[in-house]
């Protein structure tokens, strides 16, 4: 199965959802989006595939998103896109890629939602919260 992730191993989030992937056996591409920022037309189509806004796909924590001024609502979406790319910390993440669908995983488990592979063990987030079960079923 094809897997691609992109990932920030400095997110704890990112590190959970990479961490729920292999967790089925598969071993994903991994696109380190701060050293290789997609295109314009990749980080477009993440973004429309995962049902987000622009807006809503902008990070803001931990970014240089106010000192930019991207909190001006007159901006369009191209222009906030543009601001993404000059400075994709700003890319909120991991957005992840499978054949069955796309999906900015935040929190980690959203991953599920487009990956049915099964588990193959037990699977706690870095902060000890439980997400699959020792039987490979989903903790609601």
């Amino acid at each position: 199965m094809n897997i691609t992730i992109y990932h920030n191993p400095e997110c704890g989030t990112s590190r959970n959802t990479l961490a729920l992937i292999r967790n089925t056996g598969v071993e994903p591409e991994v696109i380190e989006y701060l050293k290789q920022p997609p295109s314009l037309a990749t980080l477009t189509k993440l973004i429309a595939d995962s049902g987000l806004t622009v807006r809503e796909a902008i990070r803001q924590k931990g970014t240089p998103y106010a000192e930019l001024g991207l909190d001006a609502p007159d901006l369009t979406d191209r222009q906030l896109l543009e601001a993404m790319l000059a400075h994709p910390i700003l890319i909120n993440r991991p957005f992840v890629v499978t054949p069955e669908g796309t999906r900015l995983c935040r929190p980690s488990e959203l991953l599920l939602d487009i990956l049915s592979l099964p588990q193959k063990a037990a699977f706690a987030k870095e902060d000890g919260e439980v997400v699959i079960n020792a039987e490979g079923w989903r903790v609601k």
